[in-house]
């Protein structure tokens, strides 16, 4: 399973990367895979080991915040592993080249 996902506190200030890299850290602790970029994260696992860590990075961010906005999106195929760099690594074989990253 693949699930993409946004977080991070509103109405506060303009930024809000020392906040995310509070739930980055717990994401890196996590030992799942996970990509990172500017707009969202990537974590691979199993449901009952990635939703019980994007609780604990809600309840991270609303120690010291009143809202969060979270968008969460998840491409749940059965038997699929190593998909977070499988799918780069198709797309790069399909097209003769490695990719921007």
């Amino acid at each position: 399973m693949l699930i993409q996902f946004s977080m991070f506190p509103v109405g506060k200030k303009e930024s809000a990367s020392s906040e995310v890299a509070k739930i980055i850290d717990l994401i890196d602790k996590s030992g799942l895979p996970y990509r990172t970029s500017s707009m969202s994260t990537v974590i691979e696992g199993e449901w009952d080991e990635i939703m019980p860590l994007i609780n604990r990075c809600r309840l991270r961010l609303r120690k010291s915040n009143n809202r969060i906005y979270m968008v969460l999106t998840m491409d749940d195929r059965k038997g699929a592993r190593n998909r977070l760099t499988g799918k780069v690594r198709s797309l790069e074989k399909r097209l003769g080249k490695k990719l921007k990253s």
